[in-house]
């Protein structure tokens, strides 16, 4: 549970700053029902992340709608290119990526080396 309270706290935490930032981006319907932030610019591109729609406002298009929305707005800022880190293992996000016109261009992988 404290570990729970913990991550919590500091999605919390990361939230608030990309509030404060003008990083974040939500998608209302008559109240927040998505958000998505830009969490990076490259010399070309811009990085979105942080997408969160909670539970009861789910299966609506409500990501898709926010993620595509945020999406045009930087590539209206000059941007040549948005991209974003999914879960490969998560066919719900995957789909809405796709449908809005992400691609996939490769696997990340995380390697740990340990001295022995």
């Amino acid at each position: 549970m404290e570990a729970l309270a913990i991550a919590a706290t500091n999605t919390e935490r990361a939230v608030e700053r990309h509030l404060q930032r003008g990083t974040a981006y939500l998608w209302e319907d008559e109240t927040p029902v998505s958000m998505a932030c830009n969490v990076g610019i490259t010399p070309n591109g811009a990085a979105i992340s942080v997408v969160y729609t909670p539970p009861e406002h789910r299966g609506k298009g409500y990501a898709s709608s926010c993620v595509a929305a945020l999406s045009q707005i930087l590539l209206s800022r000059g941007h040549k290119y948005c991209f974003l880190f999914t879960d490969l293992a998560n066919p719900t996000s995957n789909h809405i990526y796709q449908a809005i016109g992400y691609q996939s261009v490769g696997d990340l992988y995380d390697y740990s080396f340990f001295g022995g």
